[in-house]
């Protein structure tokens, strides 16, 4: 009997202690407690940006201290493992805002980082959800109050603010006619857009080839071509590793009053077959073909890999005039027919006609905008030309001949 009821008391225990322990692994238990699995760090001279990876959404508060300027980030529901302790070591002396970092256990539930800044910054934070690959994150992005007398990329970090604020068409000059004749009167403007940046990386290839380094270093090469033309000059959307929102690429083109905007990418496919240049022009009518309309939906989720708050920005609904916008768009398919036929001279081309689909980066309503597809990153053999520095180049040269061609051509380019 004694052995019995022993036996009946043990069972009890052993069936409690499973228990106990199916909640503390179920997802009631775990409810309570996140798991960081990435932090990532991307300085540039415009902001900083840090985002943390959850395998829950995070839950934050923060403020700021001085003497020296700090920001205190206190994440609620969290343990500090290695991953996040690790923060520290990836902020690098040639940062522009931030001096180092400090991250702890404040409480028993609560982990506290600590910011300690180079100068007075304004922070943004927000939380972004699960998409593509990405888990949960908080973005950090630290932007400096302080700007230096002349730097034309201030007009950058004050569209990025107007953005934030909701309102990223605040500055800028309206839909006209510009001063002079372009190439003539005065130069040709011309902004680059090469695509991602950032958190975003892009398509990425076999061989581990990143979109958003290869257009860089291609944009990076037209703009130095563009700038020895004695009747052009140009500018980029970014020309570090940064990331800036779709809408924000197309107000700083309209803000510099560009004349063309081209916007730099490396197309990726599921079939490594696939293989080709290309060029798009903005429908507002419906994609042309299904692959038009698949890639604008790949290139237009570019906000919410690289992460976009919910700003209520209003500027691409505005903007957007029905008459203008028509014109705007033919100008673009006869911009867009010259860079392909040159694209076609040093690589194959995926087809030979430009086409057409809701892209949000080509909707400057007064601005001829293109998308280059320079080659499928996912395809090996471009793959590896990609990476080339004589590729690169000649696809440079080709969209630089394309630009000259319809300027040349008595387009409308000459008559504004």
């Amino acid at each position: 009997m004694a052995d019995e009821q022993h036996n009946s008391r043990r069972r009890l225990l052993l069936q409690s202690a499973a228990a106990s322990w199916l909640l503390s692994v179920s997802g009631i238990g775990l409810a309570a407690s996140s798991h960081v699995v990435a932090v990532r760090v991307w300085p540039s001279s415009t902001y900083t940006r840090i985002t943390i990876e959850s395998s829950q959404l995070l839950k934050y508060k923060q403020f700021t201290l001085q003497n020296p300027p700090r920001i205190v980030v206190d994440i609620e529901g969290l343990q500090l493992n290695s991953v996040l302790n690790g923060l520290g070591h990836k902020i690098h002396a040639s940062d522009p805002s931030i001096r180092h970092v400090r991250v702890g256990q404040f409480t028993p539930t609560t982990v506290r980082i600590v910011l300690e800044l180079k100068q007075t910054i304004s922070p943004h934070l927000f939380t972004l959800p699960p998409v593509a690959g990405f888990r949960h994150r908080l973005v950090v992005d630290l932007y400096p109050e302080q700007r230096g007398e002349g730097d034309r990329d201030d007009q950058l970090l004050a569209l990025l603010e107007d953005f934030n604020r909701g309102d990223v068409a605040r500055t800028l000059p309206p839909e006209k006619k510009k001063d002079g004749k372009a190439g003539r009167e005065r130069p040709l403007v011309i902004m680059l857009d090469p695509g991602h940046g950032g958190e975003d990386p892009g398509a990425i290839g076999k061989h581990k080839t990143r979109e958003k380094d290869v257009v860089l270093q291609i944009a990076r090469r037209l703009h130095r071509l563009i700038q020895l033309q004695p009747n052009m000059t140009a500018y980029m959307t970014r020309n570090e590793d940064i990331f800036i929102p779709l809408k924000v690429r197309v107000a700083k083109a309209r803000k510099q009053r560009a004349d063309l905007f081209v916007s730099i990418h490396a197309d990726a496919f599921t079939n490594r077959a696939a293989k080709g240049s290309s060029v798009f022009a903005l429908s507002t009518k419906g994609a042309t073909s299904t692959a038009a309309r698949f890639l604008a939906q790949t290139q237009n989720e570019s906000d919410n890999i690289g992460g976009v708050s919910k700003s209520g920005d209003r500027y691409l609904d505005h903007t957007l005039f029905d008459l203008m916008q028509t014109a705007t768009i033919n100008d673009s398919l006869r911009f867009g027919k010259e860079v392909l036929t040159r694209m076609g001279r040093v690589n194959h081309l995926h087809k030979h006609k430009v086409d057409q689909a809701g892209f949000a980066v080509l909707k400057a309503p007064d601005i001829p905008s293109i998308l280059v597809e320079t080659a499928f990153i996912s395809n090996l053999e471009e793959e590896r030309k990609l990476r080339t520095s004589h590729f690169q180049q000649q696809v440079a040269e080709s969209i630089l001949a394309g630009i000259k061609a319809y300027f040349n051509d008595g387009g409308m380019l000459a008559k504004r």
